[in-house]
């Protein structure tokens, strides 16, 4: 099935490329790459190099390089290989596709299992000479681990020279990361060894190659100081194949205390496995991950062939691993955005893990909590108190978002955004996602060991950085930056204001859940970081009279902030043709949306998005009507919102239409990789998160709350039913939704019987009880 122009689908389970395009080098290397949320390799050819943008990225391997940008670190490639065909004087023929002439070609990846193919057949001149086909996968069996085959098949009788190893020469984008480089060779593998420049972390990079098929005439190795190679030689008649196994492992010094030991003995486990057992193995992992996370769609292959990929992307970004490191918002597909959290991670990403593998989202906000000291510091160094989460957040929490993003593409001139100190509202979204998950899990202990603490720590900064107005008797948030981010210094942000006061809300309420049900914990925790009896009462005090934007009565649209309807009125398109270079930063402080009410992403309608019952549907309806044509979608945060909106609201045209855009924001190239001068390439990992939660919150209307699952189906008209898992209180429920029936079935392993209200209609599903409504 044809998916658009170059990309079509075979299973379903596929994506597949069928010409080679040298203009979509970054973009391709994005979109078919593999990973295991410990690595992330570009989805690139065994032959290619830095030019080619080759890149394997490396979690909690932080570095700044230029003294402005701290990002993960892309390490040497050691699944280097390449192909050369020599002629009877000795000049050799590189087997490339920027060369020669290639008959057929085909890159396809395998979501299912997170495998990347190759096939091209390829000549000289008139005639196939060979044909390669090479396959790669990220272990899920041992995350340090990739696999990679290799096969030439010759087609006229030919001398080759093949050669294979590690790659040292780094596509980077903000600088040189290593200071020491060291390679060699230890029994049948050779090692690169090389030390990060700014916290002196050692990494080694190891491969093995297995050669298999043809035997050559003779092989040498091949040392140098930023690479290392083993060459083999052929003399094939036609018909005769090379066949190659190559492992690469990867370890840094915050894996082990021997990188290089730990990776060699990596590579011993997998020669002594093989290639296709390590296929076997890491197929069982997804195979239980799909189990849990998948959602099918029937009447629509092709929403359920980009819902897959998004779910794939989504997985392969997440360090389901570990509880201290963050999902980046470009994953671990490039190092643009940092390799870092934002607050992505909570309000896009981490749903689909809450309501289908809690312990994955208990670890990502464990993270928050081992990253509470950063967050402590920077309110510290802002005036503050309490904990204000960085905007960008590595592996420590503390603020690594540089204060001038972007430049003036008109003037050279750095631009002074101010993410880093007015975009408040990431701590309150940490406080909503503690909050959804307690709901979502009933996991009491959590509170008591992470939740609470940073609850607390949220409403205490909350509290602080609140500016009372005496004329109004009212408390405010001023100097603000909502999730419109072209729009700075605003006071009022509606969104803002409103996941404030839900903070305040939700943190009495876990103060008084403690005070009853785990008092002695509360004591210690009010000792531990200073908690008075009082400080609760300054919190309910700004909670009663918070500043909440109130619809306008004559037609029930809520400003986005204070005097927000005084700003010029006009769309998109307009503001685009004022532009006088297509690379200018739409934003602060000179943008051309600065005095406008276009908006970057969705602001208001992010507010109904994770409150869906917060106001009434004819409130919901108006701001729709009003925010939609003037939002001009430059975030990819943005379409998956608007997806959700308009389903709850009737309008399932347009619901469909942002599904689609928002599953192929990447597949389709849609958003720009350069804006105001900075590269923010690479995979939209909010918007593969988001996907799920527009088939199972938008869609099919689920809802969970502290009594249970609620659903309220809109299913777009192609469709002819949706099936999906959610957990509640860690008891399993599988929804089917039909076009006019709904089946619950829960898990015979439940605990307990899983409350669910469907249109009104109250159930009580049993272990292992089915129920058609």
């Amino acid at each position: 099935m044809q998916l658009r122009d170059n990309l079509a689908t075979e299973t379903g389970w596929d994506i597949t490329e069928q010409r080679f395009d040298s203009g979509q080098l970054v973009t391709n290397g994005s979109n078919f790459m593999t990973g295991n949320g410990y690595l992330g390799y570009r989805g690139t050819f065994p032959e290619w190099r830095k030019a080619e943008y080759v890149g394997c990225v490396v979690s909690d391997t932080y570095d700044n390089a230029d003294g402005k940008w701290t990002e993960l670190c892309t390490v040497p490639n050691g699944l280097f290989a390449e192909a050369e065909l020599v002629d009877i004087v000795s000049d050799r023929s590189p087997v490339s596709l920027f060369e020669g002439k290639t008959f057929s070609y085909e890159r396809s990846l395998n979501v299912r299992y997170g495998v990347q193919h190759r096939s091209v057949e390829w000549g000289r001149g008139n005639e196939i000479e060979v044909a390669i086909r090479d396959a790669r996968f990220a272990s899920y069996t041992d995350l340090h681990l990739l696999c990679q085959t290799y096969s030439l098949d010759a087609h006229s009788d030919m001398k080759v020279r093949f050669t294979a190893g590690i790659d040292g020469d780094i596509w980077s984008l903000n600088g040189e990361h290593y200071s020491d480089r060291v390679t060699g060779e230890q029994n049948e593998s050779l090692y690169f060894d090389c030390v990060t420049q700014e916290k002196g972390l050692p990494i080694t990079v190891a491969t093995t190659v297995v050669m298999t098929g043809a035997q050559p005439l003779r092989s040498s190795r091949r040392m140098e100081k930023n690479a290392c190679y083993v060459v083999y030689e052929f003399e094939l008649e036609s018909g005769q194949r090379i066949s190659s196994n190559q492992y690469m492992a990867v370890y840094s010094g915050n894996d082990s205390g021997d990188p290089r030991r730990a990776a060699l003995s990596s590579l011993e486990r997998a020669v002594e496995t093989g290639y296709e057992a390590l296929l076997v193995s890491h197929k069982a992992v997804w195979d239980d991950r799909w189990n849990r996370c998948h959602v099918t769609i029937e009447g629509d292959p092709a929403a359920q062939t980009v819902l897959r990929y998004c779910l794939y992307q989504n997985a392969i970004a997440t360090p389901a691993h570990t509880d201290h490191l963050p999902i980046g918002a470009r994953g671990l597909s490039c190092q643009a955005y940092q390799g870092a959290a934002f607050w992505d991670q909570e309000i896009f990403n981490l749903p689909v893990f809450m309501y289908t593998e809690p312990e994955i989202a208990r670890r990502i906000l464990v993270y928050r909590y081992r990253t509470l000291n950063g967050a402590r510091k920077k309110a510290e160094d802002l005036g503050y108190g309490g904990a204000f989460y960085a905007w960008v957040s590595a592996d420590t929490g503390e603020e690594i978002c540089p204060s001038f993003f972007f430049e003036d593409v008109l003037t050279g001139r750095k631009i002074r955004n101010h993410f880093n100190d007015w975009q408040i509202h990431v701590s309150p979204d940490i406080a909503f996602t503690i909050w959804k998950y307690y709901q979502a899990t009933g996991d009491f202990e959590f509170l008591v060991d992470y939740g609470a603490e940073m609850m607390f720590e949220i409403a205490r900064f909350l509290w602080i950085r609140a500016f009372y107005n005496p004329a109004r008797d009212r408390y405010e948030y001023i100097r603000l930056l909502g999730p419109d981010e072209y729009h700075e210094n605003v006071d009022n942000n509606l969104f803002t204001n409103y996941q404030a006061q839900y903070s305040f809300r939700r943190a009495l309420q876990i103060y008084q859940l403690l005070a009853e049900r785990a008092p002695e914990a509360l004591e210690t925790l009010k000792r531990t970081i200073g908690l008075s009896d009082a400080e609760p009462e300054h919190w309910q005090r700004v909670l009663d009279k918070i500043y909440i934007p109130a619809p306008r009565e004559k037609d029930r649209v809520i400003p986005q902030f204070d005097r927000f309807f005084e700003l010029e009125d006009v769309r998109p398109d307009e503001l685009e043709s004022r532009l006088l270079d297509p690379g200018e930063y739409w934003g602060w402080p000179n943008g051309v949306a600065v005095h406008t009410q276009v908006a970057k992403q969705a602001d208001v309608i992010q507010l109904f998005a994770i409150h869906p019952d917060a106001y009434r549907r004819d409130v919901m309806k108006a701001n729709y009507a009003y925010y939609e044509p003037r939002a001009q979608h430059g975030s990819s945060l943005s379409l998956s919102v608007y997806s959700m909106v308009a389903s709850w609201i009737g309008r399932m045209d347009q619901a469909y239409e942002y599904f689609m855009r928002s599953c192929t924001v990447d597949l389709f190239n849609a958003n720009k990789a350069v804006s105001g001068g900075t590269f923010i390439g690479g995979i939209h990992t909010a918007a593969s998160g988001a996907a799920w939660q527009i088939v199972v919150f938008g869609f099919a209307g689920a809802r969970v709350h502290q009594d249970g699952v609620y659903l309220d189906p809109h299913m777009p008209p192609q469709w002819d039913r949706v099936e999906f898992l959610m957990t509640f209180h860690r008891n399993d429920l599988r929804i089917e939704i039909g076009r006019s029936s709904v089946r619950l079935q829960a898990d015979p392993a439940n605990a307990e019987p899983v409350p669910v209200l469907v249109r009104g209609d109250r159930r009580s599903v049993a272990p292992g009880e089915t129920v058609e409504l």
